[in-house]
């Protein structure tokens, strides 16, 4: 089986990239105490009032078992709250506490300082060309990947 090197570099770059702002952010996140971790389930419950373990595994792209750890971790912290609905004693609920919240304005201009510095030097062009690329790619993958 042939290989085309601009295919295998391109899907090399994105994963360097991915690395990168990555670990960028993280090493920010640490100065701060938080894990890269609890900033994925923090991102998709600034969004959410509350959600199940299952919606916030799905939608924060983290396995099940990684998440109900994280998320009791982010409970002792107190970034969040578990709870019950009556009726349902089954589903286990995630909520943020009102110092989970108020992270969101901490941290999210972390991640604007990573983006910014990823984008130095692009024009507003590039940077509207490299988005539309880049989610077409994705669009593309989830497609026919």
């Amino acid at each position: 089986m042939s290989h085309d090197p601009e295919v295998d570099r391109v899907a090399h770059l994105l994963k360097q990239a991915s690395k990168a702002t990555a670990r960028a952010l993280q090493d920010r996140l640490a100065a701060r105490d938080v894990a890269y971790g609890h900033w994925t389930i923090l991102r998709v419950l600034w969004q959410a009032e509350e959600l199940s373990v299952t919606a916030l595994s799905q939608r924060a792209g983290v396995a099940k078992p990684a998440t109900v750890t994280a998320v009791q971790a982010m409970e002792q912290r107190g970034y969040v709250t578990r709870t019950k609905k009556p009726g349902d004693q089954k589903t286990v609920y995630i909520g943020l506490t009102g110092r989970g919240r108020a992270l969101e304005a901490e941290l999210v201009p972390l991640a604007l300082e990573v983006n910014e510095i990823a984008l130095h030097g692009f024009r507003e062009t590039q940077k509207t060309a490299l988005r539309k690329m880049l989610s077409k790619l994705l669009d593309n993958l989830e497609q026919y990947g």
